[in-house]
């Protein structure tokens, strides 16, 4: 496995939103956002769009850690994100759990949490596993 130290200074999009990577493994993953006005719609609530960039940027963070030692890529094929319970404040907890390691693909569930541990969104993640482009 390669050497992946936390914490990672988030780049691009991730930057944008503040993801923290708390542990990235080929088995499990968790993250974490502080909530900003900048994560809320207008009715107050975090944008369901802030739920699946978590996942998708965990879920991939994963299996590349995997994947790219053997020149391979990992990116995000499928998102399917449910949104059970809004989160107006505090902090995005970010679980996710490898549930399938093909050759091509890997699927996720990321679970997302507000800070009373209550599970608020649910996503199943698809991430696509392809060679690393040529230089």
């Amino acid at each position: 496995m390669p050497e992946f130290e936390l914490p990672v200074t988030p780049v691009g999009f991730d930057a944008l939103y503040v993801l923290e990577l708390l542990e990235v493994t080929a088995e499990l993953g968790r993250a974490q956002v502080r909530v900003s006005e900048q994560h809320k719609q207008p009715f107050g609530l975090v944008h369901g769009g802030v739920y699946a960039a978590i996942s998708e940027s965990l879920a991939s963070h994963c299996t590349a850690f995997a994947v790219v030692p053997q020149g391979k890529a990992a990116s995000g094929l499928s998102n399917q994100t449910s949104f059970l319970r809004p989160i107006t404040e505090g902090t995005i907890h970010a679980t996710a759990v490898r549930k399938h390691a093909g050759r091509t693909t890997w699927v996720w569930e990321v679970e997302l949490s507000d800070d009373q541990g209550r599970l608020c969104v649910l996503t199943r993640m698809t991430i696509a596993v392809r060679d690393l482009p040529a230089n």
